[in-house]
This record gives C-alpha cells, sequence and structure tokens, in this order.
C-alpha cells in the first residue's frame, strides 16, 4: 500500500510539473460568420507572435487555444465558459465585439482568470465594472472617435452627419465623436447590426447627402465597412459629403476596395492608435514578416492582438510561473515588453495611456493600398472612464 501511495503521489506531482510547463492562454474572437475576416487577422497575428517568441515564454511552453464567438454574445460566452472551465486556460483573450466581451467577463474573472481584450474597449469595463485582472491592448471604444472630433474642429468642419451600428460599441464610438465635436450634429442613424447587419446603407446616404452637413462620420468595422465603402464611392458623395470614419478603412477593407477600383476611398483620412509605418524595431518587424507570411498588410487587429500575446509572455517570463497571480499581476501592469505601438503604459483602469493619430489611405512603392500617419492628435491620452474606476 506504501508502495502504492508513493508511486499515486510522484505521479500526480509529475502530472502537476508537467502541466506547469504549459502557459495556456485562450483566444476568443470570430471565426465564422461574415465577420471572420477580422478573426482570422487576430489569429494570424498571434500565431505570427508565438512564433516569434519560439513558442516560450522565458521557459514555459506556450500553448494557445482558439475559439469561435459567433458574432454572438451568448456564443462567446458559451466559448470563454469552455476555455475556462474545461480547458482551464491560464489567460482569457482576444474578443473584437463589446457586447461579446460584456456577456463573457464575469466567466473569465470570477474564476480568477486574467482577461486581456485585444479589441473591445466599452466603456463600462474602463469605468464602474473595472477590474484588477482586467487588462486591455487596445483603446477605450471613446478615444478613436474623440480624436476624429478633433480632426474635425482643426479642419473647420461645422456640421456632421453621424451613422454606426445600433450595440454598444456603435454607441461609444457616437459618444466618443460627440464628447469632442464642437459643430452641430445634424442627423444621425444606428443601424441594425449582428450576424444579420444591415448592409445597405442607400436610405441612411440619401438622408445624409440631403442632411447639407459639412461631413459624414461612419463607424463600420468589417464586412460592413467594406459594403459602406462601396456604396459611398458609387453614390459620388465624396465632393460634397467629405467622409470621416473610424475601424471602417483598414487593411482589411483596403484589399478589396483596390480590387473594385473604388478610388474614392484614397484620400480619406481616419484616427487610430496604430499604423504599419510607425517607426520601431517592434512594429518594423511585426509588419515585414506578416507581409511575407500571409501576403498582406496588418490590421490594427492584428497589432493589438500581436501585443495581447507578447504582453502575456512578458509577465509569465519575469515571473517564472503562472500561479503567483500577484506578481503576474504586477507583471502585466509594468507592460515591459517591446510594443508594436513604441512606449506602452497602462493607466489607473488598466486601459492604455497612448498616443492616437490621423491616418490616410494611400498608394504605397509597391502600389498597393495602405494607410500613413498624417499627424499626431493626442498625446498619452487618458480614456474618459478612468475616472470612475475604484481599483
Amino acid at each position: 500500500m506504501k508502495t502504492f501511495l508513493t508511486l499515486t503521489l510522484a505521479a500526480s506531482l509529475m502530472s502537476t510539473a508537467a502541466w506547469a510547463e504549459t502557459v495556456k492562454i485562450g483566444f476568443v474572437t470570430t471565426l465564422t460568420t461574415g465577420a471572420a475576416v477580422i478573426g482570422k487577422d487576430m489569429q494570424n497575428s498571434v500565431n505570427l507572435a508565438v512564433e516569434h517568441l519560439g513558442g516560450k515564454a522565458g521557459n514555459l511552453d506556450l500553448e494557445v487555444i482558439f475559439a469561435d464567438d459567433g458574432f454572438a454574445p451568448e456564443t462567446g460566452k458559451q466559448a470563454t465558459d469552455k476555455l475556462v472551465k474545461q480547458d482551464n486556460v491560464d489567460f482569457v483573450a482576444g474578443y473584437i465585439w463589446s457586447h461579446v466581451l460584456l456577456a463573457s467577463r464575469k466567466s473569465a474573472l470570477d474564476a480568477g482568470k486574467f482577461l486581456i481584450s485585444a479589441n473591445a474597449g466599452p466603456s463600462q469595463i474602463a469605468g464602474k465594472l473595472c477590474n484588477e485582472n482586467f487588462f486591455s491592448t487596445s483603446w477605450q471604444n471613446d478615444q478613436t472617435p474623440m480624436a476624429m472630433g478633433e480632426v474635425l474642429n482643426r479642419q473647420g468642419v461645422k456640421s456632421l452627419y453621424v451613422m454606426a451600428p445600433n450595440y454598444a460599441a456603435g454607441k461609444d464610438m457616437v459618444s466618443g465623436v460627440e464628447r469632442t465635436f464642437k459643430g452641430e450634429i445634424v442627423g444621425k442613424d444606428l443601424t441594425k447590426w449582428g450576424a444579420d447587419a444591415q448592409l445597405d446603407f442607400s436610405a441612411e446616404l440619401a438622408k445624409a447627402k440631403a442632411s447639407g452637413a459639412d461631413g459624414l462620420f461612419v463607424f463600420y468595422p468589417g464586412a460592413a465597412g467594406g459594403a459602406f465603402m462601396k456604396q459611398y464611392d458609387q453614390a459620388g458623395l465624396k465632393d460634397m459629403l467629405p467622409l470621416y470614419s473610424v475601424f471602417t478603412v483598414d487593411a482589411l477593407s483596403l484589399p478589396k476596395l483596390q480590387a473594385a477600383n473604388l478610388t474614392g476611398v484614397l484620400g480619406s483620412r481616419t484616427t487610430q492608435e496604430w499604423d504599419p509605418t510607425l517607426d520601431n524595431a517592434a512594429n518594423k518587424k511585426f509588419v515585414a514578416d506578416y507581409k511575407a507570411k500571409y501576403g498582406a498588410y496588418p490590421s490594427y487587429y492584428g497589432a493589438q492582438s500581436y501585443d495581447a500575446i507578447m504582453l502575456i509572455a512578458s509577465a509569465v517570463a519575469k515571473v517564472g510561473n503562472t500561479t503567483d497571480k500577484d506578481a503576474l499581476r504586477a507583471a502585466l501592469k509594468a507592460a515591459d515588453f517591446d510594443s508594436v505601438r513604441g512606449n506602452f503604459k497602462f493607466g489607473t483602469n488598466n486601459f492604455p495611456v497612448e498616443n492616437f493619430y490621423l491616418r490616410e489611405a494611400v498608394v504605397d512603392a509597391d502600389g498597393v493600398w495602405t494607410t500613413k500617419v498624417v499627424e499626431t492628435v493626442f498625446e498619452d491620452h487618458i480614456d474618459s472612464y478612468a475616472a470612475d474606476c475604484k481599483m
């Protein structure tokens, strides 16, 4: 009996040691539906980050388990539950959509897991629902449109028509531009969103044209962005209703727009916290290797996902294990990694304090449509909800 118990204990210790050798990251994104183009870009960037790390976080092996949210809050929560309860991951990361993240957050945080958003930045989590185990490698939703509102002021735009999808992030985007824009909002449309999102914007564009606004502000990520841009171009609105967008003209939509020769997008401007032309070593390597491996420019979704993996790996490497939660939390907060954005630091609510840039759609030296930085709009910007976080 003693021999049996000794062998059982040894086997148990060996099993525990073997388990401790692997850092398990559950990454939730959209891998089906029309929004899968975003999820694929994030997945590619995560895999590239793991490749750049040699599959290691310090001396520990990295394992990433991808989960599909199906572009739906209930599916995203189910995927998160599985990662936490069955796969027993150490970190839960990803999340494109704010309504999916809001539905999933408790599943991860109540289980004591670290939750890293690589995109979604709902105002609730930046403020009253902040948590010491939640970190973002993207932005708070309002910030990017706030930067665009400041651009509009600088350019003397006095009136604006606003269009966005009717869900948590869409409402935050509208709130953000309204927060900084000093002119008049002459019209606003919040369109249907989800797996059966509205993709015909002819009625809204007609209303925008008739409004007499100086400009049109839109937020349409993923497939909806491509559909909107095509219809905007076909309506011939470029010269009479200049377009100002966030999360609409990007590395995912531009190849399709170029293939369709929708030249109206060239010269349009958007705000963002990252661009493929940012001049730092980590970004140059990320962009060059992504283009070489996948044959296209990465998007900001990918850049933020790449940073999420690098952040996690830096914390685990510093601590040397995944069991010391206090040490891991402090290491995550320190953000001691080479970000594709250059210097990276967290605010009091664990959202980044970062620059926001005005970007323009251009043609690169190889004839490929991409973006470049025109100017820095905000430096070291802190989101508007950090003061509501009581950590």
